[in-house]
């Protein structure tokens, strides 16, 4: 959490958001109107949002990491514009600290050079359009991101993807897998693109692939920039 998303959420009056991410905010909302709800009810919570904001209350839609990567300031910001009320309201994206971020430097340093973040979700976006995406990161080589990787129904994408990465990459190109990163029970494994698959992969797991210069170093993932060292 960036320290003016901490700062936002103490002076909120309303804070409205997925329930498993406002059960992360802990003793930081208490005392607060709270406004939560499930999966695939993104535009209900931001509709409520913009009609508690028009009525002149402070309210913090809360997103994990960073609102503006596969959050909530997107479909809010939509909303807005649609309603023609986008100048009625005082509206400020908060950044955050992604967790491609945040896996990435619990890795080591693998983002460095040139990368590409895909959701393996095909909830909103086709498997069609993801897999044509992935193809296309992989035979350029990008370091890959792979967001949503696997849920209790969606098992089969992580497998195909790592078919679309294997006529692309090699065997042992470097994976880094975190799940929870940075949120204090985080877990942290080093494999490979032969094997990542071995691994527990979820929905709070975050897959990081290597380009063809990635390496590991000890404990750390590095893709180098390319400097005369």
């Amino acid at each position: 959490m960036s320290w003016r998303a901490h700062q936002v959420i103490k002076e909120a009056d309303v804070i409205i958001g997925y329930k498993t991410y406002i059960e992360l905010l802990g003793d930081l909302i208490k005392g607060k109107e709270v406004i939560s709800s499930g999966m695939t009810r993104e535009v209900e919570r931001s509709l409520l949002a913009i009609e508690r904001a028009a009525a002149g209350q402070y309210v913090a839609v809360v997103s994990s990491g960073d609102p503006g990567i596969y959050g909530m300031a997107g479909v809010t910001l939509e909303l807005l514009e649609k309603q023609d009320v986008g100048d009625q309201i005082d509206v400020e994206i908060v950044p955050g600290i992604s967790s491609a971020n945040a896996a990435a430097a619990s890795l080591g340093a693998a983002l460095m050079h040139d990368f590409a973040v895909v959701s393996l979700s095909d909830l909103l976006t086709p498997w069609e359009v993801i897999e044509k995406r992935l193809e296309a990161a992989a035979a350029a080589d990008f370091v890959i991101v792979l967001y949503n990787p696997v849920s209790k129904k969606r098992t089969e994408q992580i497998k195909r993807a790592r078919e679309v990465f294997l006529r692309h990459k090699p065997l042992k190109t470097p994976v880094g897998i975190v799940r929870n990163a940075k949120r204090g029970n985080e877990k942290v494994i080093h494999t490979d693109l032969e094997h990542f698959l071995e691994n527990e992969i979820d929905m709070f797991t975050i897959v990081l692939i290597g380009n063809k210069e990635t390496y590991r170093s000890g404990r750390f993932m590095i893709t180098p920039r390319g400097y005369n060292l």
